[in-house]
């Protein structure tokens, strides 16, 4: 076999192993092994923090508690059992609210978050009280335990509340109203409100 046999050769193993390689699929870093172990955290993080919510329902005498879907919990301050309408999508809801930590210290008070105007599924706020807020009537005051996904989550607000972190929360709906803008809509006209929900 000469040398130009032996080139022809090698050049045709070259190529034959470029293309095999060439077909191969990316090796993924992120699949399987990773989501399994990132879902176990979470569920051993969400019943950890359920247990600390537990033992806080299970040691208070005083409050009736009710277990949401959404997989928090809340009890009625005041309650309002004339009325029987909630806040809907498109509503404008006027409210207060007081945020604490499991403890109890406070981490935003009310004087410093009043007030709030919050078209109802059409702003982003913290899902527990997005969910909350609807189950709500006019001038109720309840007080929610979230566990942190319903709050802020891993990430907490980048201010004063941290990753992972149950919150209380007590909220006061003084009032709601239907949409503004489909009144302006109706009789042409344009009503202005301001949405003063941006903390935290």
């Amino acid at each position: 076999m000469n040398w130009k046999q032996i080139m022809t050769m090698t050049l045709g193993i070259l190529a034959a192993g470029c293309s095999q390689q060439q077909a191969r699929k990316p090796v993924s870093h992120t699949g399987g092994t990773f989501m399994k172990e990132s879902v176990v955290r979470n569920k051993k993080l969400i019943a950890g923090e359920e247990a600390v919510i537990d033992s806080i329902i299970k040691s208070d005498t005083v409050n009736k508690y009710i277990a949401s879907k959404k997989g928090y919990w809340y009890y009625y301050v005041n309650q309002n059992t004339k009325d029987t309408l909630h806040p809907k999508k498109g509503d404008v809801a006027y409210f207060d609210y007081e945020l604490n930590d499991i403890k109890g210290n406070v981490i935003y008070s009310e004087v410093e978050l009043r007030p709030q105007v919050y078209h109802v599924d059409k702003q982003n706020i913290m899902m527990g009280m997005r969910d909350g807020i609807k189950l709500m009537k006019k001038n109720e005051k309840v007080t929610f335990l979230f566990p942190s996904h319903m709050g802020y989550g891993y990430h907490g607000d980048n201010k004063r509340i941290g990753p992972n972190t149950p919150l209380i929360c007590t909220i006061a709906l003084n009032d709601f109203k239907p949409d503004p803008g489909n009144a302006a809509q109706k009789t042409g006209t344009q009503t202005q409100v301001k949405p003063l929900l941006d903390k935290p």
